[in-house]
């Protein structure tokens, strides 16, 4: 997959035409998404693999400006939103009937979230669950408490957090330390060349029409129904361990798990997998029109 070439991420300044030359590029209708993944996946079409790939190159752009807080480079964040979006059309199974945007982003966010941690250089963030997802979310748990959001954190509100989170006041101080001193405004300059435009001006689409829009909200809509159906069908422990490891934004670990239930790592990755073969089954069956597979028995 390696061997087609991508429009280049600048290292320095030109960001904002970058976004403007990936919006270019068209949004695949459903049936010529299907065929494309189709080619990719039997006969190892490259000219497919550049077509989907390309095709949702924006929304790696839209996922990496919900980054850009962290102060990194822009430019970093959508490359390695790219490399995760590659992997993604690398693995996506068109059978399953789903839009490739919604397996994607998943790739696209592990991608840039692993980036970020690996550049910030918080090794304890490495190890510890309860931490790296606390980096990522504490602007959105200091809104629910109603914690001021900046870099200074009184005692009591340190303490609020951290019995809120599970995780220590100390690096509950030093997370919020960091990120308060390396935030970034939603409407900063693309580039210092081009202070007019701003990231948030870059996010303007020339996409779908609300038609196009509407009857695509209706298709996911549809496609969740027929996966809320598919997961009540499972045994309730491995519906939630399936729901807590691939569903979810923060992914909770397999070690995690086995504490909760009781049981080895080892025991928590074959219940996840024997549910997602479950899955995958339930769901391929109501995708080709035998929705009685998902009916009580």
């Amino acid at each position: 997959m390696s061997n087609f070439a991508l429009p280049a991420v600048p290292v320095e300044g030109g960001l904002s035409r970058y976004f403007r030359d990936v919006w270019r590029f068209p949004i695949l209708e459903k049936k010529d998404e299907q065929a494309l993944a189709i080619r990719w996946r039997d006969h190892e079409d490259v000219d497919a693999a550049h077509a989907l790939v390309t095709s949702h190159l924006r929304l790696v752009c839209k996922i990496a400006m919900g980054y850009k807080g962290y102060g990194l480079p822009m430019a970093d964040l959508v490359s390695e939103g790219n490399i995760g979006l590659m992997k993604a059309v690398k693995k996506f199974d068109p059978d399953l009937g789903f839009r490739l945007s919604t397996y994607a982003m998943w790739w696209i966010k592990a991608a840039i979230t692993e980036h970020i941690l690996k550049s910030w250089s918080l090794v304890k963030l490495g190890t510890v669950a309860s931490q790296k997802k606390l980096f990522f979310s504490l602007r959105t748990i200091k809104s629910k408490l109603g914690v001021a959001d900046n870099g200074d954190l009184s005692d009591a509100d340190a303490k609020m957090i951290a019995d809120n989170t599970n995780v220590s006041i100390a690096d509950v101080r030093q997370i919020s330390s960091r990120l308060g001193s390396r935030d970034m405004s939603l409407n900063a300059p693309v580039t210092q060349d081009d202070e007019s435009t701003s990231f948030q001006d870059t996010l303007v689409s020339d996409g779908p029409s609300p038609e196009a829009a509407y009857a695509e909200s209706e298709e996911f809509d549809y496609r969740h129904s027929i996966l809320q159906k598919a997961l009540a069908e499972l045994p309730e422990r491995e519906r939630d361990i399936l729901i807590e490891r691939r569903l979810t934004d923060d992914p909770v670990t397999l070690e995690e798990l086995g504490k909760v239930y009781g049981i080895s790592r080892e025991r928590v990755r074959q219940l996840e997998a024997r549910a997602y073969t479950k899955i995958e089954k339930l769901v391929r069956a109501s995708v080709s029109g035998t929705d009685a597979a998902l009916a009580p028995a």
